[in-house]
This record gives structure tokens, sequence and C-alpha cells, in this order.
């Protein structure tokens, strides 16, 4: 049965196929969340960053939260990362946080901190600060992780955090969403402020093929499990257009195998007040992927071709928020 966990800006929402159609249901909510996290390898362990109430964990598939990490990862959650049994949670300011253990104990992974590149990160609208946006565990090698710093570099730990490599010439400035390919090992894919990017060597070298993106701030990625060169990302002309409901113009785009990009709207709702979509691909059916943002949940069969919205009840609050989050599993 799919199920999909869809972090609004203040709560959790449970959506489950059922009985044909679709239900959902709220969790955490009055929290301010900032990511969500599966497990692949245990279907009931769910995790959730907030800003300002720390680290939830789920061991029942969101049902019931408890609060983990107290006194060690921090108060602002800002990324978290399930993968072979180890959770890492990201914070601002930026540090990264290890737990072997689900989610119970966990130790920080300071060496990040050393890096040449620190003293250039920056989070423009909290320029005093910046934070961790996101954090992808290598799915071909346990220990190979990237980790993206809002704003100022991705970097790569091949350790599980214990040393870490700085970010290197051409590759993002400004990551927002990074995945893995699941079948092929060494191609990632950024969806970042600055554009674009691909990399066929876990990071070490980029290019930014961009042919057709007529929008170039990037928030979603997504990328076929089963054709690592057919991918979709979502996209807006900058940060206020992505993410203010109110001013919001957002567009999705789908790049064929051996083709350029073109933007993908058959069902969608229009451009103009839509946020940026969080996208996901279904894990377990091929070719169905998943679009959330302030209008409602889509789901394509053809890979962003042809959409249709989830026929779940959607609070007017959530029109005026953006999508955090989205797991599908």
């Amino acid at each position: 049965m799919t199920e999909l966990v869809v972090g609004m800006e203040d709560a959790v929402l449970l959506v489950q196929a059922h009985r044909g159609g679709w239900q959902a249901e709220e969790r955490l909510q009055g929290r301010r969340i900032t990511c969500v996290a599966a497990d692949a390898a245990d279907p009931g362990r769910v995790l959730c960053g907030t800003f300002g109430e720390g680290l939830w964990r789920s061991t029942d598939g969101g049902e019931t939260w408890e609060r983990v990490g107290e006194g060690v990862v921090g108060e602002q959650v800002t990324a978290v990362a399930v993968h072979a049994g180890v959770v890492y949670a990201g914070t601002e300011p930026s540090l990264v946080f290890r737990s072997e253990d689900g989610g119970t104990t966990w130790r920080a992974l300071p060496g990040l901190l050393e890096l040449p590149s620190r003293t250039t990160w920056s989070f423009p609208p909290r320029p005093h600060t910046h934070h961790v946006r996101w954090i992808a565990p290598d799915p071909h090698a346990a220990d190979f992780l990237l980790v993206a710093i809002e704003a100022g570099a991705l970097v790569r730990s091949p350790d599980g955090g214990s040393t870490w490599l700085d970010r290197v010439p051409g590759g993002p400035y400004d990551a927002h969403t990074v995945l893995l390919h699941p079948r092929t090992p060494g191609r990632v894919y950024v969806a970042a402020g600055d554009g674009y990017f691909e990399s066929w060597d876990r990071g070490q070298t980029w290019t930014q093929p961009e042919e057709g993106l007529e929008h170039l701030y990037l928030w979603g990625v997504a990328v076929h499990p089963e054709d690592p060169d057919t991918v979709l990302v979502s996209a807006a002309s900058g940060p206020y257009a992505a993410h203010n409901a109110r001013g919001a113009r957002s567009f999705v785009y789908h790049r064929p195998k051996g083709s350029f990009w073109r933007p993908v709207m058959h069902g969608l709702p229009d451009p103009e007040g839509t946020t940026v979509s969080a996208l996901a691909a279904d894990p377990r059916r091929s070719g169905v992927v998943y679009a959330a943002n302030n209008r409602g949940i889509y789901r394509s069969e053809d890979f962003g071709l042809h959409w249709e919205r989830l026929e779940i009840p959607w609070d007017v609050r959530y029109e005026f928020q953006r999508v955090e989050g989205l797991v599908v599993r």
C-alpha cells in the first residue's frame, strides 16, 4: 500500500491509498516543520525535523511521535536522512549528527566545520547564520554522504562524517535537493538556487545541462528509477516566486533521455499562485511520481507528463504554505 509523508509548514500529513482512493491525517500539528525522512529498511520509522523543537521520531509509521536527540542535536533541525540503519540530522547553525541506533543516541560530526569554505557560508535572509539544507547518503556506498549547506557549499564525506571533502570548482553553491540514482553508482542530481547540476563521479566533477530550462531557481528533483537520464525538476524565477504563495509562479520540467527540458503542467495547477513543488518518485512503482505544493498533492503514472490531483481534504491554510518535505514509501 502506497503511503506518503508530507511535511507542511505546521504539520505532518500522512496520506495513504485506501479502498481505491486516498485518506489523509495530520500529526505534529502546530510545530514548525522543516524536513521529513523515512527508513526504507524499517517501514515504521519516520523522522521529522522542526525549527525550534528539535527532532521527532515515529516507530509506528507516523501515528505517534516522540522527541529524540534532546541536549545533543539541538532545536533547529533542518535536514534528516536515513540509510542502512544510520540516521543523520543536520542543523542550523550548520552541523551534522549521526545515530547508529535509529535515532536514540547521537554524536556530532565536527569535522564539517573545519572545511576552508566555512567562512563563506551564509543564508541570505539571516546572513549571520547558515544551515544544512539536505543530506544525501549514497545507496551504493553505505558511508558516503553528500551534504548541502544553504548557502555556500555542497560537501562530501567518504566515511560517514568522520572526514570531509570541501566544495569543488563548478559545483552547486546553493543546493536545495540532492539525489543519487538508486541503480547507477556515482550519478548525482542537484536542484539548486544557481541552476541544475549533474555528476557521474559522486560529486568530484559537475556539468550543468540546462537547455530548455527557462526558470533556473530549482527546488525539487526526481529521477526515474530505471532510467538515469530521465529527470523532473521544480522551478521558479527566484525565491519569492517559489515560496511566497501570494506572489508564487512555479513550474515542473521534464527531461527525457537524450533530449532537453520542457515544462510538463498537464493536470498541475496554474503556475500563478502555486508554490514550488516537492517531488518524489515511487520506489516500488516504475514511472509513478508525486508532486506536492500549496494547491494539493498530485500523482503521475508516466513520470510527469500527465498529472492528477489526489482527492483528499485540503485545509485552506495549506494554500498559503510551501511543502517542506515529501517521502513516498
